[in-house]
């Protein structure tokens, strides 16, 4: 029988894939091995290799008198495949059938316990590991630092790591951890300064701890100070730049990498698109593809979002096309991306169509539908999607009620805009935020209830901010309400004293109104404060690049282009458009 189990034990150790342990394992019932103590842990450790465990708890279920190597086996890879719950379960079984532990049994346990911040089950097994002398191992020890970082009580955490007669550099970087969670910055660093010994994973906890605490200054200086650095020690410093929103610090690093990976790329991705760099996006893009990198899906949602706020359609159905080709179709992520683009360039057909065939959706999937065919004024159409939406079971989230609030304010829907607002808080417990606000505000002020709308915003838990008073100022130039307007502009000038687009509207509104000594003034005000209107500015996507064009502007390297613009404001004449220039003119025809 032992021959036959080592023979059986050599090639559990060569299998190439679970069919063949599967095998194995039958091999071992027939020949009347499927209770051998010299097997079994052997076939429970390769179901965890090949993430089989519900197979290895079958094996498991069926022996009669587990030892603890197979005990340890099952928690080993329960621990490994992520199923922490089953761990600690398994080990409460173990502990009600008074089956003894060792060494081996605790680091796997704890790991669980820290995983799922299980505080009572972790003091149960540290009492336990206290209770057989196993506190002294390093790995028992360590790990149990953890268990208590991870649940925050750095207090037991440091009396744990106080006790220990023997620290390894895991040790330290444990209790380091721990403070850095939370926030005790100054005495991560004492620690970090006490540590006989320094490998990259604790220059790096250090690194990412000043990064997450904002200490961009201490983090550059912690940098300066590694003697070596490795891809994540430059990525963490690129995140840290870019959350700060210094966008030329973080491309200064971006390009000082020696080494760059898929985290990198993507993180010079994100900082351009957080500046609205979008045009930048696509062109780092195409030099990620250059150099051979395979991009990821988070990479194709941010260059897609990019193309959505750009309206650069053909260059997002070349991403769309490369997703297909590239293993990343029915990726929820990317179709959510994809929908988003679709809708926001105006392509809604096409929008729908992936929507409709998506095997998986989620809030962003409908957001993304509801929110694109409320920016095209197809209001009831968006509506629809909400209804649906509710159907499918999917519960809406602050951003649907954006989109279906614009929707109703883009379509005119004054009672069904104030009946989902109502219902957002109501049924959904979702409190207003500003962009919720800013939708009331429009939908009242674009159907004339000025009054309401100014009512709405003394009303609002929050400070109205410029966009709102801007969407009512709008309102009230289209109704020529003057006395309102003029109140607007107050707010305005309060929290954008230099913007020229409020002064320039208030102009606008003034000239309307033939009132044009308050024209005068407002100009007068721009000339002495020294705000000039920026000129008005398209955009146009030319060969898988967007251009953009400035009012009155010649110097374009491709002035041919205004030509062919010429020529279709012609063309547009023609037709029988005529632009509408009288509320843009004083009667001496200045510029306004």
């Amino acid at each position: 029988a032992r021959l036959l189990e080592d023979k059986l034990s050599s090639f559990l150790q060569a299998c190439g894939d679970f069919r063949q342990v599967f095998q194995i394992h039958a091999q071992m019932i027939i020949n009347y091995l499927s209770q051998s103590h010299y097997l079994l842990p052997k076939i429970v450790a390769q179901c965890g290799t090949y993430s089989r465990m519900s197979y290895a708890h079958q094996v498991f279920s069926q022996t009669h008198r587990p030892n603890v190597v197979l005990w340890n086996t099952m928690f080993k890879g329960y621990a490994e495949n992520e199923f922490y719950r089953e761990t600690v379960e398994l080990y409460a079984r173990m502990h009600r059938q008074g089956i003894p532990p060792n060494n081996f049994t605790f680091p796997f346990v704890l790991k669980s316990c820290a995983k799922l911040s299980a505080f009572r089950e972790g003091t149960e097994v540290h009492s336990i590991a206290l209770k057989m002398g196993l506190i002294a191992n390093v790995f028992v020890a360590t790990t149990l630092v953890d268990v208590y970082v991870s649940c925050r009580a750095t207090t037991s955490a440091r009396r744990v790591f106080d006790e220990m007669s023997v620290r390894n550099v895991i040790s330290w970087t444990a209790i380091i951890a721990g403070y850095i969670s939370v926030g005790d910055l100054a005495l991560a660093r004492n620690l970090f300064n006490q540590a006989p010994e320094h490998d990259m994973v604790l220059w790096n906890t250090m690194l990412v701890g000043y990064r997450d605490s904002g200490d961009m200054v201490k983090a550059r200086m912690l940098f300066e100070e590694m003697p070596v650095r490795d891809v994540i020690s430059w990525n963490s410093l690129l995140i840290g730049y870019a959350n700060d929103e210094d966008l030329s610090s973080c491309l200064k690093v971006f390009e000082a990498m020696p080494e760059r990976n898929l985290f990198s790329w993507n993180g010079m991705l994100g900082a351009y698109a957080n500046s609205n760099r979008f045009q930048d996006v696509l062109n780092l893009f195409r030099q990620m593809l250059e150099s051979k990198l395979q991009p990821n899906d988070a990479s194709l949602v941010i260059v897609l979002s990019a193309c959505a706020r750009l309206g650069a359609l053909d260059t997002g159905k070349w991403v769309h096309s490369y997703a297909n080709n590239n293993g990343f179709k029915n990726n929820l992520y990317v179709d959510n991306g994809l929908v988003d683009m679709y809708a926001k360039c105006g392509s809604l057909e096409t929008a729908i169509c992936i929507f409709d065939e998506m095997p998986k959706r989620d809030a962003i999937s409908w957001n993304a539908m509801i929110g694109g065919l409320a920016m095209h004024g197809q209001g009831i159409e968006a509506l629809g999607f909400f209804e649906k939406m509710l159907k499918s079971r999917e519960i809406p989230d602050h951003v649907t009620f954006v989109g279906v609030l614009s929707a109703c304010a883009h379509s005119g829907l004054v009672d069904e805009g104030l009946q989902y607002f109502c219902l957002m808080s109501n049924e959904y417990g979702i409190q207003p935020m500003i962009e919720h606000c800013g939708c009331m505000v429009d939908l009242l002020g674009r159907a004339g209830l000025l009054v309401e709308a100014a009512d709405f915003i003394s009303r609002m838990a929050m400070e109205a901010d410029s966009i709102i008073w801007s969407s009512l100022l709008g309102a009230c130039r289209l109704y020529g309400n003057i006395r309102l307007a003029e109140y607007c502009i107050e707010k305005l000038i309060e929290l954008e004293p230099s913007n020229a687009a409020n002064y320039v509207l208030m102009s606008n509104i003034y000239g309307a109104a033939d009132k044009w000594e308050n024209f005068a003034e407002v100009k007068l005000t721009m000339k002495e404060k020294r705000i000039r209107k920026k000129p008005g500015r398209s955009s146009i996507e030319v060969n898988n690049s967007v251009r953009d064009f400035y009012s009155s502007d010649d110097r374009h390297l491709m002035a041919e282009v205004y030509d062919i613009l010429k020529g279709l404001t012609e063309v547009l004449k023609s037709a029988g458009y005529e632009p509408s220039i009288d509320s843009l003119t004083s009667p001496q025809g200045e510029e306004s």
